[in-house]
C-alpha cells in the first residue's frame, strides 16, 4: 500500500509549481479584470479564492482556477448592460447557484464525451494563442492586455503588426531572451534541475528585476519603463485595504439581465471548466481522474465566495493548469500555494511585484506554449491517420482563429461526422466489382450495427448477384438495430431463395429480444443454396 504524504511533504514538494503557477497567474488574473471592465484588484480576488477555495474543495491534482479570458467578452457585456459591477456581482452569485445545481445533478459526466483528438487540439490551440500573445511582451510592446485570448477577435490587423515591430524595446528583448536562458538551463541542466526549490521562473524573474534595475541605475537606453511592468494598486493605509473589497448590489436578483447574465456565464464556464478538466487529467504524469461532478460544485462554491467580496466569475484555466503541470506539481497543494501567495504577496509586498517586467513573464509563458503545441504533438496525429489528424487540427486553427468554446464546437463537429461517416461505411459495403471477382462473399458485421449501418449493407446486400456464396458474420456483435435485422433476414429468406443464392449466417441470435428487449421476436431463418 502506497504511504500517503505529510501536510509539511506535500507543501515542501509542491511549493516551487505553486510558485511558478502564482508569478504566471499574476499578471493574468490583472490584464483578465481590466479586459472585462472590472476593477483590476477583481481578477486577483477571483485568483486568490480559485486558488484557495476551488484548490482545497477539487480533487483535481493539476488543475489551477482563476478568472477566465473565455469569459472576458460576456463579462464586459454584462457589466455595460448593467451599468454597475455591484450589480454584475449578483450575476456570479447566480452563476454559482447554478453551477452547484449542476454539479449535484451529475451534469459533469459529459466530459467523458470530449474525443482525444479535441481535448489535445485544444491544448495546441491555447498554445499558439500564448506564444502569439505573449511575443509582443516579449518584444516590449504591452499595448495589448494580457490574456486576451483570440489574436484575431478584432479582425487581422496588419497595421498592428508593423507598429508591433516598429515599437520593438532593445531592453525587453534582452531581458526576454536572458529569461529564456535560463529556463532553458534550469530544464536541460541535470545539476540546475535538482534545486526543486529554486525553480528557474522565480530564478529569471529575479534576474529580470536586477538586470532592470541595473539598466536605470546607469541611465541606459535598455531600461524598461512602468508601462512594461506588472502593475498593481498599492494600498498606503486602512481605508484602502477597506476599499479592496467591494460587494454585490443583492437589488440585482430583481433585474431579469442579472439572471440571463448568470445563466450564461454558468453554462459557459461550466463548459470550459470540463474541458479544462479533461486537459488537465491527461497532463497529470500520473493519469488521475478527476471527480466533474465535484469541480463543479467547487466552481459554484468558489463564484460564490469570490462575487461575495468584489471577484470576477473563474474557471479551470489551461494555461494556470499547464504550467503547473510543467513545473512539476504532484497535487492540488501547487494550487493552494499559489493562491496563498497572491494573497500575501497583494497584501504585502505590491511595490516588489511591480518592479517584475513583463517580459520576464512572456518568457514563462513562451516556454508553456510551446510545450503545449510542440511539432512532435502534429507528427503524432499525422501517424494516426486523417480521421484523428484533421479533427486536431481543424480544432486548432478554429480556437485561434475564433475562441475556446466556437473552436471545441467545430472540432467536436468534425470528429463526430468523420465517427458516422466510418460507422456508415466500415467493412460494409463492398463495391460492385469487388462482388464480381469474389469467389465467396463474407461480410463481418461490427459490435454494434445501428441504422447508420444500414445504407451500406443494404447496398452490398443488392450487389451480390446470383448463384453466389455469403457469409454474414455477427459472431462479435452484441447489438443489431431492428430495421438492419429484418433486412438481412429478407434477403437470407426471399431473395437468396430466387436467385440461388447460399447464404450463411454465423453467429446471430435467435430472435430480435436477444438484440433489444423491446421488441417482438422473430427467428431468424439461414437458407443454404442446395448443392
Amino acid at each position: 500500500m502506497k504511504k500517503s504524504k505529510s501536510l509539511f511533504g506535500l507543501i515542501q514538494e509542491n511549493f516551487p509549481s505553486g510558485l511558478v503557477v502564482f508569478l504566471v497567474a499574476l499578471p493574468l488574473c490583472l490584464g483578465i479584470a481590466l479586459a472585462s471592465g472590472a476593477p483590476p484588484l477583481s481578477g486577483i480576488i477571483s485568483g486568490i479564492i480559485g486558488g484557495l477555495v476551488i484548490g482545497s474543495i477539487s480533487n483535481s491534482n493539476i488543475s489551477v482556477s482563476g478568472p477566465a479570458a473565455g469569459l472576458t467578452a460576456i463579462v464586459l457585456t454584462a457589466i455595460t448592460d448593467l451599468g454597475a459591477f455591484e450589480l454584475f456581482l449578483c450575476a456570479g452569485l447566480i452563476a454559482g447557484i447554478l453551477q452547484l445545481i449542476l454539479g449535484f445533478v451529475r451534469a459533469g459526466s459529459i466530459s467523458n464525451y470530449f474525443p482525444n483528438n479535441v481535448i489535445e487540439g485544444m491544448l495546441a490551440a491555447i498554445g499558439i494563442i500564448i506564444i502569439l500573445k505573449q511575443i509582443p511582451h516579449a518584444l516590449g510592446f504591452d499595448k495589448d492586455y494580457e490574456g486576451h485570448e483570440s489574436i484575431f477577435d478584432k479582425g487581422l490587423n496588419f497595421g498592428y503588426f508593423t507598429e508591433l515591430f516598429g515599437a520593438i524595446h532593445p531592453g525587453a528583448v534582452v531581458i526576454t531572451l536572458v529569461s529564456v536562458a535560463i529556463l532553458l538551463a534550469w530544464d536541460k541542466v541535470p545539476a540546475l534541475k535538482r534545486i526543486k526549490m529554486l525553480p528557474g521562473a522565480l530564478v529569471a524573474v529575479v534576474a529580470g528585476i536586477l538586470l532592470n534595475e541595473a539598466f536605470k541605475i546607469s541611465g541606459s537606453y535598455l531600461a524598461i519603463g512602468a508601462t512594461h511592468l506588472v502593475s498593481l494598486p498599492v494600498p498606503q493605509n486602512f481605508e484602502d485595504f477597506k476599499n479592496l473589497i467591494t460587494m454585490p448590489d443583492f437589488n440585482g436578483f430583481t433585474n431579469p439581465k442579472v439572471w440571463i447574465a448568470g445563466a450564461t456565464i454558468a453554462i459557459v464556464a461550466s463548459i470550459e471548466t470540463l474541458l479544462c478538466i479533461e486537459a488537465s487529467d491527461r497532463l497529470d504524469i500520473q493519469r488521475r481522474i478527476t471527480d466533474t461532478n465535484l469541480e463543479l460544485k467547487a466552481q459554484g462554491i468558489g463564484n460564490l465566495v469570490s462575487s461575495m467580496i468584489g471577484g470576477l466569475p473563474m474557471t479551470s484555466v489551461v494555461v494556470r493548469s499547464s504550467a503547473n503541470a510543467n513545473a512539476g506539481a504532484t497535487s492540488k497543494a501547487s494550487a493552494m500555494i499559489h493562491g496563498f501567495l497572491l494573497l500575501v504577496c497583494v497584501l504585502s509586498i505590491p511595490f516588489l511585484l511591480n518592479l517584475i517586467p513583463l517580459a520576464t513573464l512572456a518568457a514563462v509563458l513562451l516556454l508553456v506554449g510551446y510545450k503545449l503545441a510542440k511539432p512532435a504533438t502534429f507528427k503524432h496525429f499525422w501517424h494516426l491517420g486523417k480521421f484523428q489528424f484533421i479533427p486536431f487540427v481543424a480544432t486548432v486553427v478554429a480556437i485561434v482563429a475564433t475562441d475556446l468554446l466556437k473552436g471545441v464546437g467545430i472540432g467536436l463537429a468534425i470528429s463526430v461526422f468523420y465517427i458516422l461517416q466510418g460507422n456508415m461505411k466500415r467493412a460494409y459495403y463492398l463495391s460492385r466489382e469487388r462482388l464480381n471477382d469474389a469467389d465467396g462473399i463474407s461480410i463481418k458485421l461490427a459490435e454494434e450495427v445501428s441504422f447508420l449501418n444500414k445504407a451500406a449493407i443494404k447496398k452490398t446486400l443488392k450487389n451480390i448477384k446470383p448463384n453466389s456464396t455469403v457469409i454474414i458474420d455477427a459472431t462479435t456483435t452484441s447489438y443489431i438495430a431492428t430495421d438492419v435485422l429484418e433486412m438481412i433476414q429478407d434477403f437470407a429468406n426471399i431473395r437468396a431463395k430466387e436467385e440461388d443464392i447460399n447464404v450463411e449466417l454465423m453467429g446471430f441470435k435467435t430472435s430480435y429480444r436477444d438484440y433489444e428487449t423491446d421488441e417482438e421476436s422473430h427467428v431468424i431463418i439461414t437458407h443454404k443454396r442446395a448443392m
